[in-house]
Formats: structure tokens, sequence, C-alpha cells
């Protein structure tokens, strides 16, 4: 049986919604979970939602979202094992993340679940689309580079990266933090970022493969200067997959009103 512990909530921007940290035990130990509660106690809402998240961050980077989305549907977001408060695999590989994520699907006894990924989020999300029938629709944002390594990086792709993570990092440390400490989180997310990239190669195939094999109904949330991610384009894209506004990974962290309006509609279909 897997064992819980909640810890100290969290304020949240509509007062109605309860946010919630806890543990749950995993395969590889405490998988710590945000967790956006409705006010009605989650009677009559909407599917629950699982947000995953990129490399660089933890499950704190769809705080916004949990305040926004969970006014009528639960959200969970956990911090990936291996980031964030999570206990780490021994060796890091989308597999390894997913079977981590299946067991909390199952401590929770989800019958259906909607799932949002965002880049490394993105490639678990896909798994668990692909072996769990409980998965009901898919929304993918930032499409990961790291796909297609044999494609050089532009300085122009690092320096929008490097600014995403300088975003981050002020946000979670607050308007008058001091730079040591903004530097400080900068580090951490990039030392993820370089773990993630080092992740054990997956016999799953290529990101087209599985993106070809998603029968569920999906959302791309791109951005504006790789519209399908590196090396992919709109054909690459099963046909029912639905093609969003142009947003970047920081419009998804402070739940700009854009992106939470096409998520919404998307979940609400």
């Amino acid at each position: 049986m897997l064992k819980r512990k909640t810890l100290r909530s969290e304020p949240a921007t509509d007062p109605t919604v309860r946010i919630r940290r806890s543990y749950f035990e995993c395969r590889f130990g405490q998988l710590h979970v945000h967790h956006a509660i409705p006010g009605g106690g989650g009677f009559e809402e909407g599917t629950p939602l699982l947000a995953l998240h990129g490399a660089a961050h933890s499950g704190r980077m769809f705080r916004g979202l949990l305040a926004s989305l969970g006014r009528d549907r639960s959200v969970f977001a956990p911090d990936l094992p291996g980031f964030g408060e999570s206990d780490a695999p021994e060796a890091l590989s989308i597999s390894a993340l997913t079977g981590a994520i299946g067991d909390f699907l199952e401590a929770m006894r989800l019958r259906q679940v909607d799932v949002l990924g965002c880049g490394l989020g993105m490639r678990v999300a896909l798994e668990l689309a692909a072996t769990r029938p409980t998965v009901r629709r898919v929304v993918i944002a930032a499409l990961p580079t790291a796909e297609l390594p044999q494609l050089p990086q532009s300085a122009d792709r690092v320096e929008a990266f490097l600014g995403d993570v300088w975003a981050s990092a002020r946000a979670d440390a607050g308007p008058d933090a001091p730079l040591a400490e903004i530097c400080a989180a900068c580090g951490v997310r990039l030392g993820n970022a370089a773990q993630a990239a080092l992740a054990t190669p997956e016999p799953t195939g290529p990101l087209r493969e599985r993106l070809a094999a998603i029968s569920q109904p999906l959302l791309v949330l791109h951005t504006a200067d790789a519209p399908y991610g590196v090396g992919l384009t709109a054909g690459d894209l099963p046909t029912h997959a639905r093609r969003a506004l142009c947003a970047r990974v920081a419009q998804l962290q402070s739940a700009a009103t854009p992106v939470v309006a096409a998520i919404q509609d998307f979940l609400s279909d």
C-alpha cells in the first residue's frame, strides 16, 4: 500500500482553491506532489489533471495553473523522481519516471486523468498516454530539443532557454530576493537540465513514433521560434492534434490568461 503524508498548505490565488503538498511512496522512495483541491471538495468536478514539469524545474512551476485550473478539477503536479523534493532513481530514464508516476496514479485510484507535459514531462506524458487507458486527453508544451541530439543547438536557443531558467528562478525567489539566492536557484535548475540530458536512452522509439501512437485527443502549445520542436513538422503530429497559440515556458509558469483559456477549452470539450 502506498502511503502519503500531507504537508502544510500554500496560498492560492483563488480563495476557493486549496493548495496542498504531500508525499507519496513510489518505487524509488518518496514522490513529492503539489495538489490543488477545488472549493467543492471533489464533488461535480472535471477530470483530474496531472501536470508534469520540464527538466529545469519541479512541480512548483505549475503553481499558477494549480490556482487557475484547480477551480473546477483536482490538479496534481508531482516533482518527477530526482527533481525537486522527490527521491531519485539510480538511473534516470523516461521509463523510470513513467513507472513512478504510474505508481502515483494507482495509489490515487483515478478512473480517468488528463495529462499536461512540458519538456521532459512531455515525454513522460506521451508514454503514459500510450500505455495507460486511464489517460483521457493530453496537452504538450515546449517540445524538447534534446530529442534529436544530432542537430546542433543554436546560440539563440541556448539564450532563450537560459532566459526561461532565470525568469523561473526570479519568480520562485520573489521580487525582493538577493542576487545570490536567485543564482543558486538557477544553478539547481541547470543541474536538473544537465541530468535530464544525460538520461538513459529509451528503447521506445523516437519522438515522432511516440506522437504517432497517441490515440487520445492532443493539444499542442508550441513556441514561436520552434513551432513543433527541432526537426519536427506539422506532419509529424497525429491528425487529431489541435495546434494552439504560441506560448513560451514562462507563460505556462505564470498561468497567462491565453494559455489557461486554451487548456480549459480543450479539457472541457
